[in-house]
């Protein structure tokens, strides 16, 4: 593995799964656009994990290798990985059925008029660009229900510009659903490159947001939570600005 190239953090593992901390910048499985080889979280879990090389669905196109979810490649945190496929099953059904909690944190634009709300505006894909989503009549095609919850954590200034950082929990598993949910109240996640590309980086190379908590239930039916550490680069800018 080059210098370049990302490394996983193993955060804990047992027979069943491991838990891992995923850098920014390493796409979680490859998409199957690229020819040439692709690092990602999926190759590193099989090189650490050779029994995951027949955990997932029948009949995927791509290797996933134990991936029950994914993170956006410049998004950081916390990732269920498992190791065998009665795991993999059982794991999937709770994601299915809404039982796994999520906690991500996020720094954005703006201070908000309340200190917590839930956002419950349906999700489509936009009118304009394929690779973006939006919420209401801008969407195309099927909207699909999603629902995000917030809490405000701390708030600040910086050259008279105003910032949050807060805490975001999606009920919903939808792409992208945090950063356009964020986006839809008027305050985008810092640093998002694609929805939000004429705002302010606060000199954050990706989007300022880390997928700080998961929780569900494990073989024994009992829940567990884990967490990753803030990433270095939102660790230090709210560090310097708060």
């Amino acid at each position: 593995m080059t210098i370049e190239q990302k490394q996983i953090q193993i955060i804990h593992e047992e027979k069943d799964f491991v838990i891992i901390n995923k850098p920014a910048g390493l796409i979680t499985h490859s998409d199957g656009r690229k020819k040439e080889a692709v690092d990602s979280v999926a190759a590193q879990i099989l090189k650490l994990y050779p029994e995951t090389a027949s955990v997932g669905e029948q009949n995927d196109k791509f290797e996933r290798y134990g991936i029950v979810h994914r993170l956006d490649l410049e998004t950081s945190g916390v990732m269920i990985i498992a190791r065998n496929q009665k795991f993999y099953t059982y794991i999937k059904e709770q994601f299915k059925n809404h039982e796994i909690d999520k906690e991500y944190r996020a720094i954005v634009y703006g201070h908000f008029k309340s200190s917590k709300g839930c956002i419950q505006d349906p999700i489509g894909r936009s009118q304009s660009d394929f690779r973006k989503y939006v919420c209401g009549r801008f969407a195309r095609g099927e909207l699909r229900e999603a629902v995000t919850y917030y809490e405000v954590l701390k708030e600040f200034e910086k050259k008279g510009d105003k910032y949050s950082y807060v805490s975001v929990k999606p009920k919903t598993g939808r792409t992208h659903q945090i950063r356009v949910h964020m986006k839809h109240i008027n305050h985008g996640i810092v640093a998002d490159s694609l929805y939000m590309p004429k705002h302010k980086t606060l000199g954050l190379k990706r989007q300022a947001l880390h997928a700080y908590k998961i929780t569900f239930k494990n073989m024994k039916n009992k829940e567990v939570s884990f967490e990753a550490p803030l990433s270095t680069d939102m660790l230090d800018l709210i560090t310097q600005i708060c």
